[in-house]
């Protein structure tokens, strides 16, 4: 296993990455929140699941300041997509890959519902949304209307979580996975360290089942 860290350098912007890489023909491409960055233990789990699912990763290292969320949120997903393609390409272009997936939290989650699953290239893959900003009728409702494959978690304490919206969203093609008392970190709102431990073990345990 070797991880390879790159900046790909345009006129207008520069955008890194790092690309864990095990020879795998599969590959999870994932896209952090603003203060939750890939460190932190959802993602640092996820990646460590991923791998040990033999799976290629690679983290994206966008840089977007809380200012950045008081934009319209059709032009977040735009710059969020813009940065991201230009990684999916040049990873593409060195590597050969037969499977996607990915995985996104908060932020992160949505270039992946208002883009990436409405690709035709995307059709097939599986979409991880840890945490997704629901709160965002338009994400909503194009979650709701989407054939999205794969996974959504959120917990019961998250501000973006309510409960007839997650009715509704039982109807998808998603395994809807409402985590009680959990909050946007999917950590025990009552800040009891062992119920956080077992909310993560139980994302990972659903994250290595989806994928």
């Amino acid at each position: 296993m070797k991880a390879v860290q790159k900046t790909i350098y345009t006129p207008d912007k520069e955008i890194a990455y790092t690309h864990i890489q095990k020879g795998s023909s599969k590959i999870c491409f994932m896209f952090s929140g603003i203060g939750y960055t890939y460190e932190k233990p959802l993602l640092y789990f996820a990646t460590m699941t991923m791998l040990e699912q033999g799976l290629d990763v690679v983290h994206i290292h966008y840089e977007y300041g809380q200012e950045f969320l008081k934009n319209p949120i059709a032009d977040i997903s735009a710059k969020m997509v813009s940065d991201i393609d230009l990684v999916m390409k040049d990873v593409s272009h060195n590597n050969l890959y037969d499977e996607t997936i990915l995985l996104g939290k908060s932020l992160g989650t949505i270039p992946i519902v208002l883009e990436y699953a409405r690709r035709e290239a995307f059709k097939d893959t599986k979409m991880v949304l840890l945490t997704p900003l629901l709160g965002y009728d338009v994400l909503y409702d194009s979650i709701l209307k989407s054939n999205m494959l794969g996974l959504l978690i959120i917990g019961d304490e998250d501000q973006h979580y309510k409960q007839e919206l997650m009715e509704q969203l039982q109807k998808t093609k998603l395994e809807i996975e409402i985590i009680k008392g959990a909050n946007h970190s999917l950590d025990d709102y009552q800040l009891d360290t062992n119920q956080s431990l077992h909310n993560l073990s139980r994302v990972m345990k659903k994250i290595k089942e989806n994928i």
